[in-house]
């Protein structure tokens, strides 16, 4: 296994101030429920995201994967990035410690 990150940016940065709209917050409620499964299953070893709430918010999730086709389709299958809430950059990743 390789461990991979995933930047995410929303694709609409008021999203926060203004609470979003139905369709946003399901998907978000969605892209939680999401990484908590994958957290659970092992596949997520950590996700978060910064605490601003203003265009330079962005979340990481730091995950393992077979290889980087494996790990792009699971950034892609991510709620939140498959319904262009948040748009998502893959990287390969290594923890230094913790």
């Amino acid at each position: 296994m390789a461990e991979f990150l995933y930047h995410l940016n929303l694709t609409r940065p008021g999203l926060f101030n203004d609470g979003g709209t139905e369709t946003e917050q399901a998907a978000l409620a969605e892209h939680f429920a999401w990484l908590e499964h994958q957290h659970e299953d092992g596949v997520v070893r950590f996700a978060g995201r910064t605490t601003t709430d203003d265009e330079r918010t962005f979340g990481i999730v730091v995950f393992d994967a077979a290889d980087a086709a494996e790990a792009e389709a699971l950034m892609n299958a991510d709620p939140a990035v498959r319904s262009g809430v948040m748009c998502a950059t893959l990287f390969p990743f290594r923890t230094a410690f913790g």
